[in-house]
């Protein structure tokens, strides 16, 4: 079983590349096919900043992909100098694995990150807290970037299904901005957009005061009221939030929810947020601008997974996976032009790495849509999981290529609908369940709630975009089906995805057959011929450091260890071990 191809070796060489990119994008040409891509080779800054901003429970809902219903200045012209990709497909449709795969470039299925709440949940499901465990090798993406001497930020949501090491950041926080690296330094910065989630339709209806550190980004001093607070916690009242569009406008209903003031509300709802999530994108492209950076910089907009409605997020229908992705290049190159080819999750940090002439590395499951590394050919198909969402397991498999999909569903005799108490706070869901009850629902709306489901579901996603009918047992398709069913059989060897495999022995694998979740073990801290050395007995840990004067106050981040250093006279030196989805070692001081 191939699940990990080959040991990581160190990331050695010069500490940056020069970066001439390969970028495959559909041309605006009328007389190309549009599934046609053309390579363009073209200057890249030799170190190229990279700017995500991310939002959450996003489908398609804006212009640059077909919805006219809310207007987004900020995201059309982002897209206008940009590349639209239309076929971004999350592996989860929910933000935890999926996040995991985002900064893994693995799949969550393969490294225990596809239950959603590893670490919450335990009377329901009467399991231990754990974490994903990648293997040996496997860092995150933002620790290889500082090893090469980027800064790195992340505002502020993380979310992986794992505790980050200290060596992940160089700053995480509701602050943490790319104005507070180094002169001259490139960066990576991740702009977390929390008003799209899900909560956001929850009543009473009122923006996160939160929100606001989007326009104070950089700015320590600033604080706001109740920080801290969750989600729904944390609101202003409706009378005082910024309305966007007209609650009297017309929505084009999914077929899958009922026609109802109550769901007319959510909808509206929904586009509202979207356009102050655009506002606040516009304010950190402002600042970006402002700071002279814009065209060093290679901007990413997506979301974390499909839309938030009832029967989107946590589905694996595209409504549940598919979302939006921008991405604008230096100079607006290929300005405005739309590349149909698919992309998941797990692209992206190969697709990074390989932005700024690094080798993507071979344990990896994704592959580079971008760059110098760039694959040869683009995906065939796409894929996604489903399992334990809070107190509630289903086991789900799908695979897509660019028309059809198949899932397997490993728990046929269970219905689709799970009674997450999160969602059902949603009014739109609360509305289903009263039509339901009152036998209101027409068949399509009743489909998600039938008491089973088939075993195999095959959907043409170009003629019956919501999914809605089952085309698996019709001879017609029988030749798709087979490949399809063929490539998921594929899959799940390659990555070792056992989809039946019950969670708690999933947890005994991940631990190595012990009963307690496995501690990072301390690491040695020694000197020799006046250089400081730092090693740690637990295989794949990530070794963190601080120098500060005895005595003084230590540095805000952690240092990435990566080969001996000088301790200055009089000072001291500080380190942390943490193999992610382990405990971290305890903090140890040396000299």
């Amino acid at each position: 079983m191939k699940l990990v191809k080959k040991i990581f070796e160190p990331l050695t060489g010069v500490l940056f590349l020069m970066a001439f990119v390969l970028v495959s994008c559909q041309t605006k040409n009328q007389d190309v096919k549009p599934d046609a891509t053309t390579v363009v080779k073209a200057e890249l800054p030799k170190h190229p900043n990279i700017l995500w901003l991310v939002t959450e429970d996003m489908g398609p809902y804006i212009p640059p992909f077909g919805d006219s219903t809310i207007v987004t200045p900020n995201l059309s012209r982002l897209a206008k100098e940009g590349v639209v990709y239309p076929n971004l497909f999350s592996t989860s449709g929910v933000c935890a694995p999926s996040r995991a795969a985002i900064t893994t470039g693995m799949y969550p299925s393969c490294i225990g990150a596809n239950h959603m709440r590893t670490t919450s949940n335990t009377e329901e499901t009467g399991l231990p807290k754990y974490e994903a465990i990648p293997p040996l090798q496997a860092r995150m993406l933002s620790e290889i970037l500082r090893m090469k001497g980027y800064y790195c930020s992340n505002n502020y949501k993380e979310d992986y299904q794992f505790k980050a090491p200290v060596t992940a950041w160089d700053e995480s926080s509701p602050y943490a901005h790319w104005r507070n690296r180094a002169k001259d330094q490139p960066f990576f910065s991740v702009m977390n957009f929390t008003e799209t989630h899900e909560s956001g339709l929850f009543e009473p209806y009122g923006f996160r005061e939160i929100e606001t550190r989007h326009y104070q980004s950089g700015d320590p001093k600033y604080k706001w009221k109740n920080y801290g607070a969750s989600h729904a916690q944390n609101r202003m009242a409706e009378e005082d939030t910024p309305i966007h569009l007209s609650k009297d406008t017309e929505f084009n209903i999914p077929p899958y929810l009922p026609d109802t003031e109550v769901v007319r509300r959510d909808m509206w709802k929904l586009y509202n947020n979207i356009a102050e999530m655009d506002r606040q994108v516009g304010a950190v492209l402002k600042q970006l601008k402002d700071d002279g950076l814009l065209e060093n910089t290679i901007i990413f907009f997506y979301g974390d997974h499909g839309g938030p409605l009832p029967r989107e997020k946590r589905l694996i229908y595209d409504s549940g996976l598919n979302t939006p992705m921008i991405v604008r290049f230096p100079n607006q190159l290929h300005a405005g032009t739309r590349d149909e080819q698919l992309v998941s999750f797990v692209d992206f940090v190969p697709t990074l790495l390989s932005l700024i002439g690094i080798t993507p590395p071979e344990y990896m499951q994704g592959q580079a849509f971008l760059g110098d590394y760039k694959a040869q050919k683009g995906r065939k198909y796409i894929h996604a999981a489903a399992d334990r969402f809070d107190g509630f397991t289903d086991v789900i498999r799908a695979v897509r290529d660019k028309h059809y999909k198949y899932i397997r569903n490993y728990r046929p005799e269970q219905g689709y609908y799970l009674p997450v108490e999160y969602r059902e706070r949603i009014p739109a869901m609360q509305e289903l369940l009263r039509l339901r009850k009152e036998g209101k629902l027409d068949s399509i709306q009743a489909q998600w709630f039938r008491s089973s489901k088939d075993a195999e579901e095959l959907f043409d996603c170009e003629a019956d975009p919501f999914e809605l009918h089952n085309l698996a047992k019709d001879p017609k398709h029988s030749e798709k089906l087979n490949e399809l069913r063929t490539e998921m059989d594929r899959w799940l060897l390659d990555i070792g995805d056992e989809p039946n495999l019950p969670e708690k022995e999933l947890i005994a694998k991940l631990w190595n057959g012990k009963k307690t979740k496995p501690l990072t073990l301390k690491p040695t801290i020694s000197s020799s011929e006046g250089k400081i050395s730092i090693r740690s007995k637990t295989a794949g840990a990530s070794l963190g450091y601080k120098i500060l004067p005895k005595n003084g106050t230590p540095p805000k981040a952690w240092s990435v260890y990566q080969e001996p250093f000088e301790l200055p006279e009089g000072y001291i030196v500080l380190a942390q071990a943490h193999r992610i989805g382990f405990e971290p070692s305890a903090i140890v001081e040396g000299n």
